[in-house]
Order: structure tokens, then C-alpha cells, then sequence
């Protein structure tokens, strides 16, 4: 697997954090497409504590085409405000930065330059500026555009996302949130079959990036 397939991995791990990031603004939702609204209230204030996230990964992609899975590691920064930083270390070293104005990816001598294949990620950052809309209070497109169900406990809990449109039916099946005070695994199951799994490990709060870190999300 070369970097012509960060699209799908960078894109799952977007798809990721902005579904854990736009949990906070959930809570307020009183929709009866909500299934245990409260439990996915308290779900919320534990995730709402941290303005960022740096955390490792491991992303397992199942394609129907393929017979054995894809897997990738490396770790991630999430900054609520400005995007994610997504560092692949294997089976390739890369890194990426993913913000609403598109994906970068950074050169050698730590500069954003444009990612390869960029021009199939518009998609990616109209994702991140959806979410960060609805931390803005505005929770009609996720609603209008899933039925959310929760269970379990605040320390241990299980969401599953599923379309309510066919437009978007036709490309995912579902998603399946898990986790605690941080979101510990995601899967997506596309209508096609193909899945990908992507577990988080050592998730930690950030208040602020460092200052490399501020400069590549473009942070004043």
C-alpha cells in the first residue's frame, strides 16, 4: 500500500474525531430519532472537557476486493478549533494536515504542500466544517441526516449512527462509536462492504499544540 491511499485513511480518521467532536453539541438534541438521549448527554460532557486530542491509531481497512486487510499505524492531533494532524508511521512514513480548507500534506522540511491525490479530498474538509457548525449549535445535518442510538454507561459506552437519507445510504451502511472519556474505536461499514476499523490508544487532553503544531493548522 502506497500514499495514493491516504484518501481513505485520512478520511476515516477525520470522520472520526469530528463524530466524537460534535458529541458535546448532541446532548442539546431533543429529536425522537435520539435513542437514550440521556446517556448521550453524559457521553457528551466527558468528551466536551478536551479542546484537543492527541492520541496513537491502528486503522484496519477490510475491502471486498482485497483479501487480506490494510493496516495502518502511527498517531494523530486533533484541535477542535483548527483540524487534525495525522501521522502515518507505518506501512509508510507520512504526515498529513487536514483542516476546512482541505488536505495538506508536509514535505521533508516541515512545510504543507499539497496533498497527492488532493483533489478527491474536497469531501474531507466538508465534513470537518459540518461539525464544527454543529458545536455551533446547529445540529440539523447530522440529524436530518442519521438516527443515532446509545447504550451502556458514561465510563463504558456504544454508539451506532445510521442513515435516515438514501443519498447517503447508498455510500455508508453505519458507524459504530465506542468508548469512555475519549473515543477508543470507530468502525464504518460502507454499502459496498468494505469496513474500516480504526482503534485509538494512549488519547490524551491537549490545551494547546505545540508551536510546529500551530503553524501547520494555521493557528495565529
Amino acid at each position: 500500500m502506497g500514499p495514493m491511499n491516504f484518501r481513505g485513511m485520512v478520511a476515516g480518521a477525520l470522520l472520526a474525531l469530528n463524530m466524537a467532536a460534535a458529541l458535546p453539541a448532541l446532548a442539546a438534541a431533543t429529536t425522537p430519532d435520539a435513542g437514550n438521549p440521556a446517556l448521550v448527554s453524559q457521553i457528551a460532557s466527558h468528551l466536551a472537557q478536551a479542546k484537543g486530542v492527541r492520541a496513537q491509531f491502528t486503522q484496519t481497512q477490510t475491502l471486498a476486493a482485497m483479501k487480506q486487510p490494510l493496516v495502518s499505524t502511527g498517531s494523530l492531533l486533533f484541535f477542535r478549533e483548527r483540524g487534525v494532524i495525522w501521522q502515518i508511521d507505518t506501512p509508510y512514513k507520512a504526515t498529513y494536515v487536514i483542516t476546512d480548507a482541505g488536505v495538506a500534506e508536509v514535505n521533508a522540511n516541515g512545510q504543507r504542500v499539497t496533498a497527492r491525490g488532493a483533489q478527491g479530498t474536497r469531501g474531507v474538509a466538508q465534513v470537518s466544517k459540518m461539525m464544527r457548525a454543529m458545536l455551533g449549535g446547529d445540529l440539523s445535518a447530522l440529524y436530518s441526516q442519521f438516527d443515532v442510538q446509545a447504550e451502556g454507561s458514561a465510563a463504558q459506552w456504544r454508539m451506532q449512527l445510521t442513515p435516515n437519507q438514501p443519498q447517503i445510504a447508498q455510500s455508508i451502511k453505519g458507524l459504530q462509536m465506542n468508548g469512555g472519556d475519549y473515543l477508543q474505536s470507530l468502525r464504518i461499514t460502507l454499502a459496498n462492504g468494505d469496513i474500516t476499523k480504526l482503534d485509538f490508544a494512549k488519547s490524551a487532553a491537549v490545551t494547546e499544540p505545540t508551536p510546529a503544531e500551530r503553524t501547520l493548522l494555521g493557528v495565529p
